[in-house]
């Protein structure tokens, strides 16, 4: 095959898979496999360069904190924290949706947002059922919040992973660069969720007492195990917060967590991996592979070098065209493939403009990328999750019901990042 065969086969098959995911007639991880391996059998990359593409220190940290929060899962403090903070509200309708969602952004910081939203709303539908009230604004607050409060760190959204991986950038980089932010978008958001469902967030006094008398302490289903759950947590954060100065990678902490948790607690290896996401794996794997084949044929370099015509290779028009690209692109497909799209196009973009400092872009992508995922029920993992979940128990979340509430709110927090960045970072 000639090069500008390649050219052609590696880019037409990227956008095949592109629209198969967005279409999700066939799985993401069938969709992401078969397109890495036709590139394989193509002979665009051998099997030994496909592999090289594969960015294994993302795949590690994945898998470490997936370990991590699988055997968490099994003491109950999630059902605790949803109760406690339930009780602390004095039983009251909106404090108790602005706790569980406060809880979903802090917990999806640090955790993986579908596993928060699965561990959340269970105890959401049940707080909601005492109170008689309707259990759709709780849900819409609690995905937006888990797509929001995974923005702040390196470990709370696949999009920062790879970024953090791809770039060196590390837990407090993206600590110090996007928490502040986050926090103003959060308490923005909260506001206007508070104001759009004043009125239905209303439940009568007998109800509200019966929340109080829940038992929060009677959720916690083995201490030893919390104890031991709740010291490796804090190990593996405090890893996470040095591995800069100690020159680990995030995976080795991750991992690191997850083998010590193992060892503390006994359990049996194969329970501990089943909570491990396989399918969501072996999309990044597949992913991986065909935009490493973009790469290898010089796609991404063409681009690059479009964008910098586009933008003269200034560092405000380049931000601002990242951020919201990402944002309104990463509303309609999933911001996986995106996100791994654009993370060579920008070190390209960096290396053909002289651009000495491209950790302003950087935040740029992840902003974008991460809050544009609450723009469409198909945005990000945790939207089509709680979806389902909520049609199992008889209460449907439509596309259009839910785009109508959170893309406009989707489109502030981008304006709120805009004015930061602004000032911040993009000067």
């Amino acid at each position: 095959m000639s090069a500008q065969s390649q050219v052609i086969f590696t880019g037409g098959l990227f956008l095949l898979t592109y629209i198969m995911i967005m279409t999700e007639k066939i799985h993401r991880t069938v969709v992401a496999l078969a397109g890495a391996i036709i590139i394989i059998l193509a002979g665009v990359l051998s099997q030994e360069k496909a592999i090289e593409y594969i960015d294994f220190n993302t795949i590690g940290l994945l898998i470490g904190m997936m370990v991590i929060v699988g055997i968490t899962r099994h003491t109950g403090v999630f059902e605790y924290m949803a109760v406690k903070a339930a009780r602390m509200s004095k039983g009251e309708p909106m404090s108790i949706m602005i706790s569980l969602a406060t809880i979903t952004a802090v917990t999806s910081a640090f955790l993986d947002n579908v596993t928060t939203v699965l561990l959340i709303v269970p105890v959401t539908f049940a707080i909601a059922e005492k109170l008689q009230i309707n259990v759709m604004p709780f849900l819409i607050a609690e995905v937006v919040a888990s797509n929001i409060g995974g923005t702040a760190t390196l470990i709370g959204d696949p999009p920062n992973i790879m970024i953090g991986s791809a770039t060196g950038l590390g837990f407090m980089d993206f600590v110090f660069a996007l928490t502040p932010v986050i926090i103003v978008v959060h308490i923005a958001t909260m506001v206007w969720l508070k104001f759009l469902y004043r009125k239905e967030m209303v439940a009568k006094e007998q109800f509200k007492k019966e929340i109080m008398a829940m038992d929060a302490d009677q959720q916690i289903k083995d201490r030893p195990l919390l104890k031991k759950c709740l010291a490796v947590i804090a190990i593996t954060v405090l890893g996470f917060i040095l591995h800069q100065y100690l020159h680990l990678e995030s995976a080795t902490v991750a991992l690191s967590g997850a083998a010590l948790l193992l060892l503390l607690t006994r359990d049996d290896p194969e329970h501990a991996l089943a909570a491990v996401e396989w399918p969501v794996i072996f999309f990044f794997a597949g992913l991986f592979m065909i935009v490493g084949a973009l790469e290898h044929v010089g796609i991404i370099e063409a681009v690059a070098r479009k964008s910098l015509e586009l933008t003269g290779g200034e560092m405000v028009s380049t931000g601002l065209l990242i951020l919201w690209l990402s944002a309104i692109l990463s509303a309609f497909i999933d911001n996986i493939p995106f996100v791994a799209t654009m993370i060579p196009l920008i070190q390209d973009m960096g290396r053909l403009g002289g651009i000495p400092d491209l950790n302003p872009l950087w935040w740029s992508l992840s902003l974008g990328a991460c809050l544009g995922g609450n723009g469409t029920l198909i945005g990000a993992s945790a939207n089509v999750v709680v979806a389902g979940m909520a049609e199992k128990r008889g209460v449907f979340i439509t596309f259009l019901n839910f785009t109508k509430v959170a893309f406009p709110m989707m489109i502030m927090s981008v304006i709120i990042c805009t004015g930061y960045l602004l000032l911040v970072h993009l000067k």
